[in-house]
């Protein structure tokens, strides 16, 4: 590799680094060109990407972007993951991926600008969507108002129960 085209791939992984708060390291020695193609393309449904790149490049790139707390997960063949909004969904991918191919070594990462071991992004692949929990945390919050709401036209339901009888009564007593 020429050193302008080694400067090209320093600078978008740069980028990559810069913009991307989550991403995981992984090792992908003995998958086949299929196997990392499948992946890729699993991840790129996911809102994720998955760049092969040098050790000595992506160590460059870390120390320019200011992540250098990922240089102990840069050794060996590395392979790391850009996440997207949905850093839950990448990790699923990946996890699921390992299972069904043992040969993918999940190594870590940057979790929001904390390192996270392998088993870190585990954890994280086992929590359920970012859609999903969403819904989960509006319907707790929703519960305690559905439940005002419930009291409330109880209330007023009885109410007009009442003034109903009421009113049934004075009928009675007026015909009588």
């Amino acid at each position: 590799m020429l050193r302008h085209e080694k400067e090209a791939v320093i600078d978008e992984v740069t980028e990559s680094l810069r913009g991307s708060d989550t991403m995981f390291v992984s090792d992908y020695r003995g998958l086949t060109v299929a196997q990392l193609s499948e992946l890729r393309a699993k991840l790129r449904e996911s809102g994720a990407r998955f760049r092969v790149v040098k050790n000595t490049l992506a160590g460059i790139a870390a120390e320019r972007a200011g992540r250098t707390e990922l240089a102990p997960l840069l050794s060996g063949p590395t392979a790391v993951t850009f996440c997207g909004d949905d850093p839950v969904a990448a990790a699923k991918v990946l996890a699921e991926f390992a299972k069904a191919h043992p040969q993918l070594e999940l190594r870590g990462g940057l979790l929001e600008a904390s390192l996270v071991d392998a088993e870190g992004v585990k954890t994280l692949a086992s929590l359920p969507p970012r859609d999903t929990l969403i819904a989960q945390v509006v319907g707790t919050m929703a519960a305690p108002m559905s439940g005002l709401v419930t009291v409330l036209q109880g209330m007023v339901s009885g109410l007009v129960r009442a003034l109903d009888q009421v009113a049934q009564k004075k009928a009675a007593a007026g015909e009588a």
